[in-house]
């Protein structure tokens, strides 16, 4: 009886997590109808942003807050770049908003020092207090230096994924296809940073832009040079009407020698590093290797 009431609750659990794991990849009506009437409303809410009681009773004084934070920190035109950099969807609001957990997480964790420092010697008061001001903007800097990482790791991925991306697409025109249809198979494919890149091309044709200007907006937003100069030159290719064979091909060919020669300079960057390994791990067990014997033949030797 103990094993059964078991095995039903662990069943009716699993029950339960698959079912609210398959609710949530389904995306909701909003999510799907959005991207199709951006151009009709362009004020449409997005999907996730605060709305409701909450919203507007909270609303105001965050919004003031997060822009205190952006005149301390010298403004949002850079914020907003590398957010654009990096996809998503997020707004410098909700990135202002999470840096301010992190600074509220940096003066907690100031706080909790200095307390425990007052409780223990009893001095230092202003000292503290501007201990706890330094925490509050070492959370928002290190909030920022942590965007700046994720936009940069961000762009190392999209750098390695594109080749292929790149051949894929030279071979589907090449093999009859159109430029759509070609991004519609990169897209059904490929997984990764690049190609959630390439439906959101995809998505703007889709919703009635041109391809040209899609491609303009992909070269315009991405910070990476060579998926920069290939969306440009796809986009001139469309526009004055060049085979799209040879310029893919040749885009191709200049994305594997600008791989090739990344890869290259990557290795004289790193040639100092290298040889670490070499002399601190590789030459010393060589040497003891070489000399060990020796040395105990001269021990034998002097013994006897």
């Amino acid at each position: 009886m103990i094993g059964a009431v078991l095995g039903a609750a662990l069943a009716s659990g699993l029950a339960l997590v698959l079912s609210g794991w398959m609710r949530s990849r389904r995306p909701s009506l909003e999510a799907r109808v959005l991207p199709y009437v951006r151009d009709v409303h362009p004020y449409a809410e997005m999907p996730g942003k605060a709305t409701g009681a909450t919203a507007a009773v909270f609303g105001p004084m965050l919004g003031r807050a997060t822009g205190l934070v952006g005149g301390l920190l010298g403004g949002s035109a850079s914020i907003e770049r590398r957010l654009q950099r990096l996809g998503g969807g997020t707004t410098v609001e909700q990135f202002r908003l999470r840096q301010l957990a992190w600074g509220g997480a940096g003066f907690a964790l100031a706080l909790t020092v200095s307390l425990l420092v007052w409780l223990s010697q009893g001095t230092g008061t202003i000292a503290l207090l501007v201990f706890c001001g330094v925490g509050f903007v070492g959370g928002l800097l290190a909030c920022d230096s942590h965007l700046s990482s994720t936009v940069k790791a961000h762009e190392q991925q999209l750098s390695e994924e594109f080749p292929v991306v790149a051949d894929l697409l030279a071979l589907a025109v090449a093999a009859g296809e159109g430029p759509t249809a070609g991004l519609e198979r990169i897209v059904s494919i490929c997984h990764g940073a690049l190609a959630d890149e390439v439906a959101r091309v995809l998505g703007d044709i889709r919703t009635g832009m041109p391809m040209a200007a899609a491609f303009d907006a992909l070269a315009a937003r991405t910070g990476v040079g060579s998926i920069a100069r290939f969306a440009e030159g796809l986009a001139v290719a469309v526009e004055r009407g060049t085979p799209l064979v040879d310029v893919l091909h040749a885009q191709a060919a200049d994305v594997r020698e600008s791989s090739r020669r990344d890869l290259i300079e990557a290795g004289g960057r790193k040639e100092i590093s290298m040889m670490l390994p070499v002399v601190f791990l590789i030459l010393p067990v060589t040497v003891v290797f070489a000399f060990f014997p020796g040395y105990l033949g001269l021990r034998l030797t002097s013994g006897m």
